[in-house]
């Protein structure tokens, strides 16, 4: 993101746009509150400070924020504000097939029976299928070292949107 474009910013306008970024209000506060910033590498190390500082329930927050690892339907719906984003994040799910769909729709649902939260991986750049193999990698994962490696992801996607 740039910096001037963030500084010149209504706190409202700010706000909308860094919520794009990360949908944790405690993360948009206290991006928020470290403005103005000198560059766009200090956003993004602001970024980085900010994410050390979030708690499980800010986690969560984020989380929410986005659609089921192929979900298309509910992206476009829910998601409004953040489906070109999400759609773009996701474009290796456009060319899975209908087997690779059914094993990430049941692998999101018994995901989210284990940890109470939806799944989140970086999805940019990764097909459908290596997705899929990441979700059923992570499954056996004990709860805290789960939510430690999805806020990790979460980092990674918060920062791909920083840098658009």
């Amino acid at each position: 993101m740039n910096a001037n474009d963030l500084n010149a910013m209504t706190s409202e306008d700010a706000r909308n746009a860094l919520t794009r970024c990360c949908g944790s209000a405690r993360w948009v506060d206290l991006m928020l509150a470290r403005r103005p910033f000198a560059s766009s590498a200090e956003v993004l190390a602001a970024a980085d400070a900010v994410d050390a500082a979030l708690t499980r329930d800010d986690w969560l927050a984020a989380f929410a924020a986005h659609p089921r690892i192929g979900d298309i339907d509910t992206l476009k719906k829910k998601f409004a504000t953040t489906a070109a984003l999400c759609e773009g994040e996701q474009a290796g799910v456009a060319a899975a097939n209908d087997d690779t769909l059914r094993q990430l729709a049941k692998g999101n649902t018994d995901y989210e029976a284990r940890f109470g939260h939806i799944f989140i991986v970086c999805a940019t750049g990764k097909s459908a299928d290596e997705m899929l193999a990441i979700l059923q990698a992570r499954l056996p994962n004990d709860p805290e070292t789960e939510l430690r490696i999805a806020a990790g992801e979460q980092a990674k996607i918060t920062r791909i949107r920083l840098e658009k």
